[in-house]
Order: structure tokens, then sequence, then C-alpha cells
């Protein structure tokens, strides 16, 4: 691949330090949004010729794994494919009762069927549907006060143009099918790829994110999808929208094999998005020089499978949700629909304990920034300015807390049991928290502890 250099003239290069703080503020102090992967995939449910594919992990992948091409893939798919009238305020509601703040969906996945009504393909909602399902989402979402976020996979296994033999690493049905010939022109699929980025980002008004899939390190960026470009095309058209990392697989880009995110500090530049997307892990180390957000599935596929029945618990979610927080990133959690659109009820089940638990502990995850100091055994910290948020998943034995400050403390609570009192007391390693015998709450006990300043570590 060729060095990526980002253009001298671009939207990103003329914004000073400021404006960028300015523009991921709501982001950054959003903490959770929640991820939706919908599609034709999501009809087939795991299911090909009415026989479950056994492959682990088939859901959304489902043509890539069945080998199929588009005519016999949409046949299958498209009868099954029957969105209700009204799924689209239940998702914006339910995502509402979890907590979220803002919601990314698939506006088209790597199958290449568009959920919004394109001008320059058939193979689209509507087309098919006569239905504009992007309209349908974004109008609920907005009527519930979240913010907007747009997935779009820049691959695209029905477009006869995308030239995946320029990849040996991204995968497509065709990659081990001999007959499928070369005579590809990736250009033109480019310009397919970005007439139809601009039709949503012309016509669903504000748009908050724009969350593009994917590249590998043999094909990405400029050579790859004119990424440059098509970052602009967004910006220009979208002020004040923020871009993941995704169509790069580069240094610049802050791509690393760690899971210590301390291994890419000052390694984002925002030519090349805003925020780095680690994929089901939430990293092992802070870093507030970089914005991240961990993408993460409830269970083992992002797209609905009738055989997926490996479900995280409310309660280790919310850890991860505490993790992210604590370690200045983003929680993006992903559900996947059924056909119809409706939400797996054990996937709405998840998401509401969730919400349930934010409810009374929310201040310690929105508008937070990273812990003062590491995680201790006993949990992680936020803080608030003079607010220093502890989540306590660990009970300790000895009912003794050990907070590594100079502060005093001018008042110390629990949030789920406000009238709960704790005694503190100011030691050589900083203020010692007497506990009860018992967690006040099983999931995680947040103290909100209120000192004299911001807190000063030892």
């Amino acid at each position: 691949m060729t060095a990526q250099v980002p253009p001298s003239h671009s939207i990103r290069q003329q914004e000073t330090k400021q404006q960028h703080e300015e523009r991921m503020k709501w982001w950054r102090e959003a903490r959770f949004g929640m991820f939706v992967h919908w599609g034709l995939y999501s009809a087939l449910a795991g299911n090909w010729n009415n026989e479950r594919v056994t492959k682990p992990g088939t859901a959304e992948w489902i043509q890539n794994t069945v080998q199929t091409d588009t005519d016999t893939y949409a046949e299958q798919a498209l009868a099954k494919f029957n969105p209700t009238e009204n799924f689209a305020q239940q998702w914006a509601q339910l995502a509402k009762d979890a907590g979220c703040k803002y919601v990314v969906f698939t506006t088209k996945h790597h199958e290449g069927f568009a959920l919004h009504n394109s001008e320059i393909s058939d193979y689209c909602a509507g087309k098919k549907l006569n239905r504009d399902l992007v309209k349908e989402i974004t109008e609920a979402l907005r009527a519930q006060g979240l913010r907007v976020g747009f997935y779009h996979s820049v691959i695209d296994w029905h477009h006869p143009q995308y030239n995946y033999h320029l990849s040996k690493q991204i995968p497509h049905p065709f990659r081990d099918i001999t007959t499928d010939n070369n005579d590809r022109d990736h250009q033109k699929y480019l310009d397919y790829l970005h007439a139809q980025v601009k039709e949503l980002v012309t016509n669903y008004g504000h748009l908050d994110v724009f969350w593009y899939d994917f590249s590998s390190p043999d094909f990405q960026g400029q050579e790859a999808w004119r990424a440059f470009d098509l970052i602009q095309l967004v910006d220009s058209h979208q002020p004040g929208i923020i871009q993941n990392n995704r169509l790069f697989h580069c240094h610049e880009a802050g791509w690393t094999d760690s899971t210590d995110l301390d291994a890419v500090a000052f390694n984002l530049d925002t030519n090349y998005g805003d925020f780095i997307s680690p994929e089901q892990y939430v990293p092992t180390d802070a870093n507030t020089v970089i914005d991240w957000e961990s993408c993460m599935t409830m269970n083992h596929t992002w797209g609905y499978s009738d055989y997926d029945h490996n479900w995280k618990q409310p309660q280790e979610i919310i850890h991860h949700l505490i993790d992210a927080a604590s370690r200045g990133g983003n929680l993006l959690l992903n559900v996947g629909p059924k056909g119809d659109g409706s939400i797996p009820e054990k996937s709405a089940d998840i998401m509401r304990g969730v919400g349930a638990w934010l409810k009374t502990n929310g201040q310690s995850i929105y508008a937070t920034i990273a812990s003062p100091f590491k995680n201790h055994p006993w949990g992680a910290a936020t803080q608030k300015q003079n607010t220093l948020y502890l989540h306590i998943t660990n009970w300790p034995a000895d009912n003794q807390l050990n907070i590594p400050i100079t502060n005093q403390i001018i008042s110390a609570k629990y949030l789920a049991s406000p009238e709960t009192p704790i005694t503190f007391t100011a030691t050589e390693q900083g203020q010692t928290l007497t506990l009860p015998q018992q967690s006040i709450d099983k999931i995680a006990t947040v103290i909100e502890l209120q000192l004299d300043a911001p807190p000063n570590t030892l």
C-alpha cells in the first residue's frame, strides 16, 4: 500500500484544538450508546435453505459463509424480511430505557443491501420494500432525544465492481470460488460508495456520528476507499459530525496489536478519524489523549441468530461500562433485531437491566472523566471536578477501602442508599472508608465523595 498522506486543505486541517474539543464534547460525556446490526441477514437468522448453518458466529456473515451470489441470497432473505410498522419506535424506546445517549445503526452491512431509499441502487429498502427504513429509524430516535449515528460498510458483496481481489484479507463470498474472474473496476465501485454516502449525509438532517467498517492491513485508506475524500465529503455536508477510524488500518489511525491504550498514545491523527474502535474488549489501561469507544455484543453474533444463546448478564455489561468510563472511553452495546425489526426479549431484558442501574448511578458515568489513579482490586473510579465516584465491584473482605488521595473529604454517600452512613479517616495512605459487611448494590456499589478540590493522588 502507498503512504497515507492527508490533504493539506481539508476541513479537519483547518480545525483548531478548541473547535475539536467542542465538537467531541457531547460524545465524551455520553459514555453509553446502542449499536444495532440489522439487514437481510437478520431475516435468515443463521439459517440457509431452511437449515441451520453450524459455523460459529454465522449471522450477519451468512452470505459469506454459504458462498452464494446476491440474487440467490436476496431471494431467500427478502421473502422473510418484513419490518413491522412501529419497529423503529420500539428501538428508540429501548435505547432510552437503557440509558443510552446515542444510537448507531447499520445503513448498509457487508451484504450491500441499503436500508434507505437509494437513487443509485435497486438493492435497497426503498425499491424492494417501498419504505425508507433509515428515515423511519432516524425520526424515531430523534423523537426520544437520542443522537443519531450511521454505520456504513465500505465493503460490498453485492456490487459487481467491488474488487475484492485487491485484498487477500477482507472476506468475500466468492474468494474461494475460482469461476469468478478479475474483471472488476474498483474505481467505479468507489464512485458508487461515495454517491451512496452522499445520499445518507444529505437526506436525513443533522447526523452526529458516521461509523465506517472496515479495512485491513493490506487494503485501506485512500487507495482502497478514497478515504480522505470520503471523510471530507461527510464533514462538508455534516458540520460537527464525529467519524471513526475504520477507513484506515495503519499506525496514524490508532491501530495497534496491543490491548493497552498507552501503546497508541499520540498516534491517532484526527485526519484519519476522531476515535478508535476496539471490538469486543475494553482496553486494559486508560488513555486521555485519544478518544475511543469499545463496541461489544451481548452474545457471540452482531446480527440476529436463532441459535446464539450465549448471553452476557447485565452485571457483566455494567462492569464493562464502568471499566470504559473509568479509562476514559465509551461503550457501544449491540443489539441484533429479528427480520421483523423486533428486538429479542433477552436483549431487551439486558438493556433494561443496564438502564435500571444507570437510573440510580448514571451520574457516576455520564459526563465523567477517567479515574485519577490505576484501578484497584475493589473496582474502578471516575471523576467530575471535585467529585470522585468509586465503583465497588469486589467488596473488600475487611470492609476497608483505602483511597490514595491527599484531599479532604467533605461528604460521602452511597448513590443507591444515601441514608446509609459512611465513616472515613485520613491516613498516610490517603483516605480510608469503613464499609458495611455487605455490598449496598450487588451489581456495583457506587460511593460519591465530595472533595475539597479535584482529586490529588498520592
